[in-house]
């Protein structure tokens, strides 16, 4: 009974207090109730895939986002993921469920080989020296078609459940955990250094906080992260081919990170659950044929010039105020922060009138 009632008050506290949390809270229970209510095989598919695609984009923007190391080549650790759990299953035998976790493990190490040999440097070149080890790798695989199967890939992989609710279940809940895991450490103290980093690396450096040391950790955990979801990815698939190391999918997800809110980690994930299926559910009409895309980069451009920051931040801006002392989160309609009790609203006209006199 002591669990149920501290439970239900951390439930009302710390979420059910703001809505964006509430936001996420009834989107969690919709995920995970969407099977016994609506069980479509086609809307379960995409649902799935988005999940998978979710995990990609926040792994993304874990570096990108709070390291401002701008990934072009993140297609790399998802591909390595895909084709090494893949590589251990087929050839090695191993049960899927021990090989995603290999394909993690092999795409966290290709993040420190990646970390390392771009950990000099920054901005747009670091960005262009990313993009090419995706083209390598492609041409590895191709170098060694009866290895890695070649344009045509490694395919007869085995799901991880034999029912597509159960790969859904897989996808959906790995999706959340490792989220949820990845928002957490961005919040942590790791998370205020990575900012920092981000900021100004030079002050950073003389602050006496190790940067390479950090990159390299951020490298490592994203592409941990982007390696996982390419595993689930080939077995829910039971394929893993040229495709998940496309350039197309690197700058896939840097648009899903950009329209969904760098910095954030919940931001590319509501960008993926909205586009991804948008550009399926028009696919399905053949009235827009290859309109389809010019749709999808209208809506993406309308976006981002009335949401500079983001989808998630503007709509969090605008349910949401930020208390000027505390800096804690409270409903915009209080008038009093709920936890240090400062003046939320009564700056509106403070500022009103300094704009004014100027």
């Amino acid at each position: 009974m002591y669990l149920l009632r501290r439970a239900w008050a951390e439930l009302r506290d710390e979420v059910l207090a703001l809505p964006s949390r509430t936001l996420v809270l009834a989107w969690v229970v919709a995920l995970l109730a969407l099977p016994a209510v609506y069980g479509d095989p086609y809307v379960m598919r995409i649902l799935t895939m988005s999940c998978l695609f979710a995990i990609f984009a926040a792994s993304w923007d874990l570096l990108a986002g709070y390291t401002g190391q701008v990934n072009f080549g993140h297609a790399l650790f998802f591909g390595a993921g895909a084709y090494t759990s893949a590589l251990v299953s087929l050839k090695l035998g191993v049960t899927p469920w021990a090989s995603v976790f290999a394909g993690a493990a092999m795409a966290t190490l290709c993040g420190f080989l990646a970390g390392y040999l771009c950990l000099r440097l920054r901005g747009s070149y670091l960005s262009l020296a990313t993009l090419a080890f995706p083209l390598i790798a492609l041409g590895l695989l191709f170098a060694f078609p009866d290895f890695s199967g070649g344009e045509l890939g490694i395919s007869g992989l085995r799901r991880l459940t034999p029912s597509a609710t159960g790969n859904y279940y897989v996808a959906a809940v790995s999706m959340l955990l490792v989220v949820f895991g990845l928002w957490r450490l961005a919040d942590s103290r790791f998370g205020l250094v990575l900012h920092a980093i981000r900021d100004d690396e030079v002050a950073a450096r003389a602050s006496g906080i190790n940067t390479p040391r950090y990159k390299l950790l951020a490298f490592a955990v994203s592409a941990a992260a982007a390696g996982f979801a390419g595993a689930l990815f080939a077995h829910y698939l039971r394929v893993a081919g040229p495709s998940t190391l496309e350039v197309a999918l690197s700058f896939q997800v840097v648009i899903w990170g950009i329209f969904g809110g760098v910095a954030t980690i919940y931001g590319p994930v509501a960008a993926v659950f909205i586009l991804y299926p948008l550009t399926e559910w028009l696919g399905s009409f053949r009235a827009f044929g290859e309109l389809r895309l010019l749709i999808f980069a209208v809506i993406v451009l309308l976006v981002l010039l009335f949401m500079p920051r983001g989808l998630a931040p503007w709509l969090r801006d605008k349910i949401e105020t930020q208390c000027p002392r505390c800096k804690q989160r409270n409903t915009f309609y209080r008038k009093i922060c709920r936890l240090c009790g400062a003046a939320l609203q009564a700056q509106v006209p403070g500022a009103q009138r300094l704009v004014g006199h100027q």
